[in-house]
């Protein structure tokens, strides 16, 4: 694909954002809501989408762009012994599964970030939070995949580029970032 390409595909995605409002705000109230309760953030992504779950627990548990407090916050891919144990163990299918059972307390929130919606570990995890009565927050893309319909909350991104479907998941994980910062001191 062509530089110009590229940028047209991800400008059309980042224009459709507007299409999904109501469960971008959604999505804000529910990891605000959370957070004032005591809970924390459980992330889990594969590949790029597990560098973004990092990122958004980096941004909570450390800082976005003011002084606050610290806010929980826990990325499931960080754990390189931890997932090959459960990998090898149990199959890689259930390496947040297996995260969610043992460090999840009620009020806590599970979100998930993937750009296709078909990672086994994904739907898994999905159906361990809902086994648990624990809410859900999906970052889907290219039409949500086997995910969609799983999470209490999906962001949907509009279109068929993965890329361009992390890409607005990068941008919303700041927007909500953003919405953060202003709730915490």
């Amino acid at each position: 694909m062509t530089f110009d390409a590229s940028l047209a595909e991800t400008l059309r995605t980042f224009q459709a954002l507007a299409t999904l409002r109501p469960a971008i705000d959604q999505a804000g109230r529910l990891i605000i809501g959370t957070l004032e309760r005591g809970g924390k953030l459980l992330l889990a992504g594969n590949g790029g989408s597990a560098a973004e779950a990092a990122h958004f627990a980096t941004e909570l548990v450390g800082r976005y762009a003011k002084n606050r407090r610290s806010l929980p916050a826990v990325a499931l891919s960080s754990d390189g012994s931890l997932l090959t144990c459960v990998g090898n163990d149990y199959g890689y299918e259930h390496v947040f599964a297996r995260q969610i059972a043992g460090l999840a307390k009620p009020g806590d929130l599970v979100v998930v970030l993937t750009s296709s919606g078909n990672s086994a570990n994904i739907v898994v995890a999905l159906q361990e939070a809902k086994k648990l009565g624990l809410e859900s927050l999906a970052f889907l893309g290219r039409g949500g995949g086997k995910a969609r319909g799983l999470a209490t909350c999906e962001l949907v991104i509009p279109g068929a580029s993965g890329a361009a479907a992390q890409e607005a998941h990068l941008f919303l994980i700041h927007h909500f970032c953003e919405l953060i910062d202003a709730k915490f001191d």
